[in-house]
């Protein structure tokens, strides 16, 4: 009885840390894949690992932190384990076609394609700033490095971001 009881409460606990931070995992999985059916299974994968090791989350106000980090080794993981599907687009149908032909907002898909032309280094540090709001202590934890370390990688993201969209926009 007192197992059932515990299993509850675990079961409520992780419940909850679902229901708060499942939409900043799937959307830093997002920016970490590029490519939202791999962010699902990222998450998926994300949540049975956090789901198994839950009793090592002593504190729960670092419960998103901690899910984060789950999410960037299993995105690791992810294409560690597995080969991308190449598509041969002159064999696409009719509605695959259409796909390729719709027309964005072309400012937001430069800014976009400007960071995914980032390396990781860079790129996931201005992502979990600018998008997750975490601080520059905070991404340090998470990627193990030091606050000096994220401050560099920070400013030269924003230096090749800022070049990037220049050089875009001079051609």
């Amino acid at each position: 009885m007192n197992s059932s009881r515990a299993d509850a409460k675990r079961r409520r606990k992780f419940d909850r840390l679902v229901a708060v931070f499942h939409p900043d995992m799937y959307r830093y999985a997002a920016w970490l894949c590029r490519d939202k059916a791999i962010a699902e299974d990222v998450v998926q994968e994300a949540l049975l690992r956090a789901w198994k090791s839950l009793d090592a989350l002593r504190d729960e106000a670092a419960a998103k932190q901690w899910l984060l980090t789950i999410v960037r080794r299993e995105n690791a993981r992810y294409f560690e384990r597995r080969r991308l599907e190449t598509v041969d687009i002159d064999n696409l149908t009719a509605s695959q076609a259409a796909l390729l032909a719709e027309t964005p907002d072309d400012a937001l898909n430069d800014l976009r394609e400007s960071i995914y032309e980032l390396d990781d280094d860079y790129r996931e540090p201005l992502v979990l700033q600018v998008l997750m709001g975490y601080s520059t202590t905070e991404i340090g934890e998470m990627m193990g490095l030091k606050q000096g370390a994220v401050l560099t990688r920070l400013h030269r993201a924003r230096i090749k971001l800022k070049d990037n969209v220049a050089r875009e926009d001079a051609s």
